[in-house]
Parts: C-alpha cells; sequence; structure tokens
C-alpha cells in the first residue's frame, strides 16, 4: 500500500494539504531520489564503509546534494516519499513506518543527534574528538623539561641541549566501551503520534546521553584515565568555606594553562553567581540577558551533579582531556525495520583520557 492510499483512507482533506505543501518542494530535484531503493542492505553497506546512511547518500554513487540544495540526500529521500516530518499538517509514526519503514533508523539517529547538540557543553570541554579502530586507546604520555617555564624560548649555544618535548605512550591504555539505552516503546503507544512529538522523545534520548557522557568526562578529569594521572586537589584558606580570594589562588595555580572553564554542582554554582565579587552589572546583565554562566575570573561555569558538592574542577579546556570514539552513534536498524520498534538500543563507544595532565586542577572546599 502507498503512502499517498494511506493518507487518503485516513483522511481526505490531510491529503489534500499535504499535495499543496508538497508544490513547494517542486523546486527540488527529486528525480535521483526516487530511483534509490533504501533497504537493510543500505545500512549494512553503510556501516561496512563506517558511515551513516546520511552519509552514504550523498557519496558520488548515490545522490550528493548539489551546494545550492534546500535539502541534504537523507531529506530528498523523505521528500521524494511523501514523508512530512514537520510544517502544518506532518505524518504520524504509523505511517511514516507504513510509508517507508527504511528510513525511520536514520530519521530516529538524526534526531537522538540533535537532542545531544541541545546541550552543547560536552564538546567545548575537550580538546579534541577522534575516531579509532579498536576498543582499546592508549593516550600520548607528554613531558615537557621541568623546572623552567621558559624552556621553549631558551637561547640554544653552541654545543647546548635543545630543550624537548618527549612524546611516548602511556603504560595503561582505556577501555572504550559502548554506552546506550534501549528505546522500549509498543507500536501501539507511538502509531498516533505526530513525528515532530516523536522528534521530541528522541531529543531527550540524545539530551540525556549528553549529561551521562558529561559525567564519564569528569569522573576522567578528577580521577584520572588509569595512568595515575588523577587531578591535583588544592584547599580552600579555611575549610567549610569558598571565597572570592580561594577562586583567585586556585586560578593562579593552574598558570601556565589558562582557567577558561570551571565545572562544579549546583550549589557550587549558586555559591559563585551570589559572590559580592560577581555582583558586576555587566556579567549580571550577560546572565540575565542571555542565562550564560560567567565565573569572576573569566571562566565558563558548567554544571556537573557528577561533581562532589564540595569540589571544583578548574580547567583549560584546550588542553586537559580528548575523546576517543571507536563507534559513532548507532540505532538497531532491523529491530526498527521488521519489529517495529518493540525495544531498540540507542549506543555509542567513547571514552576520555587525559592530555595535559597538569591543565586540571580541583578545589575542595571542605577538607577538615
Amino acid at each position: 500500500m502507498d503512502l499517498d492510499k494511506l493518507l487518503m483512507e485516513s483522511s481526505p482533506t490531510l491529503l489534500a494539504r499535504a499535495a499543496a505543501e508538497s508544490r513547494l518542494e517542486g523546486m527540488v530535484d527529486l528525480r535521483r531520489a526516487k530511483q534509490i531503493s533504501i533497504t537493510r542492505d543500505t545500512y549494512l553497506e553503510a556501516e561496512a564503509c563506517g558511515v551513516t546512511l546520511s552519509e552514504l547518500l550523498e557519496m558520488p554513487e548515490y545522490d550528493p546534494s548539489p551546494l545550492d540544495s534546500p535539502l541534504d540526500a537523507f531529506e530528498r529521500q523523505l521528500a521524494a516519499r511523501g514523508v512530512r516530518v514537520g510544517g502544518s499538517h506532518p505524518l504520524t509514526v504509523e505511517l511514516f513506518y507504513r510509508g517507508a519503514p527504511a528510513l525511520l533508523p536514520e530519521f530516529m539517529m538524526r534526531e537522538v543527534r540533535h537532542g545531544q547538540s541541545l546541550r552543547p557543553e560536552l564538546s567545548g570541554l575537550v580538546g579534541s574528538s577522534s575516531r579509532v579502530a579498536g576498543n582499546r586507546y592508549t593516550p600520548f604520555d607528554i613531558e615537557a623539561q621541568a623546572g623552567d617555564a621558559r624552556w621553549s624560548l631558551r637561547p640554544i649555544g653552541d654545543g647546548a641541549n635543545v630543550p624537548a618535548v618527549v612524546v611516548t605512550e602511556r603504560v595503561n591504555s582505556i577501555d572504550v566501551r559502548d554506552y546506550g539505552l534501549a528505546l522500549k516503546a509498543s507500536y501501539k503507544a507511538l502509531r498516533h503520534r505526530t513525528t515532530p512529538q516523536f522528534k521530541v522523545l528522541l531529543w531527550y534520548i540524545g539530551y540525556r546521553m549528553q549529561v551521562d557522557k558529561l559525567g564519564l568526562l569528569v569522573d576522567v578529569l578528577i580521577n584520572g584515565d588509569g595512568n595515575s594521572n588523577a587531578a591535583t586537589v588544592m584547599n580552600t584558606a579555611t575549610s567549610g568555606t569558598l571565597a572570592y580570594a580561594d577562586l583567585v589562588t586556585f586560578w593562579g595555580e593552574l598558570h601556565p594553562f589558562e582557567m577558561n572553564t570551571m565545572i562544579c554542582s549546583k550549589d557550587k554554582i549558586k555559591t559563585i553567581l551570589t559572590m559580592t565579587e560577581f555582583k558586576d552589572p555587566l556579567a549580571g546583565f550577560k546572565f540575565q540577558g542571555t542565562g550564560e554562566l560567567v565565573s569572576p575570573l573569566g571562566a565558563s561555569l558548567v554544571r556537573s551533579d557528577e561533581v562532589a558538592t564540595d569540589r571544583i574542577i578548574g580547567m583549560d579546556k584546550r588542553f586537559a582531556a580528548e575523546e576517543v570514539i571507536t563507534q559513532p552513534l548507532t540505532v538497531e536498524y532491523d529491530k526498527i525495520i521488521e519489529q517495529k520498534f518493540e525495544e531498540a538500543v540507542i549506543s555509542e563507544s567513547v571514552a576520555y583520557a587525559k592530555v595535559i595532565p597538569d591543565a586540571v586542577k580541583v578545589l575542595d572546599s571542605v577538607w577538615a
């Protein structure tokens, strides 16, 4: 049964409106998109190439997007099959599934990714994010000659030793583990939901995954990645008290790195935000106008309740940590296509490692 017939059976008015809106898509050339058949084998091909279905469709042998195209290759697949996932009259999940079931897994993954983008702090806390082969990764061990802050600018005399940065591999490699969750939803619960309603559910899943990944990063920043590189812990001047002077001292101890980020729980954020020194009109205006948290020291404040309530992580986000990925975000396409996703696992394989251990320190306000 084709999608137009399903639409007609569900609502002739809806079909008429969808047809009217589809004329707006007449400016997009869908001829090549209509010639492409998306099946389970297409997902297997994308998996073998190490790309997503969306990326596969952009390859020359499929349907690469012109520079001025308003739709990417996957969006043209949706349009070619009359699947409307937004606008005034989006389809229900049932009509999407019956009309183009093979497109549903990629649609879900794209929306989960969008949900992850709604928590953008994580990507800004790592110096790099790289895809690696295998489920184990050995970080760099970077050692510069200690005791002279000017080692890179030291004059070199005849026959003198040249200052060196020694780069080796760490003693212990780290596991890149699988993380994810199972979406358990009966087809009955979803069939009459519109695609925008379904999107919000997928956004929430992606958002929560990012929150959990931030917790993983916090653990590595504090405790290290298994290579005896836990963060140095400093104490406040008085146990049980966090003063502005403590933050200034903390800021100074990170030199020569820049303390551009502070991660702490909601209680510590409240303490910092209510300090007299923070009550600067410009800082207050920025917070009240945009909701962006900026500390008195110019460092961005990031909330993570995985940090103990008596501690603050101070770091130079450019050098402190890296993210390694062996398997990007995936959705179990088999179960979605064939079983109407009674249960489908959404997962990715990711780990975090220290890059320069001295680029992150911890301030403890309750230490007595």
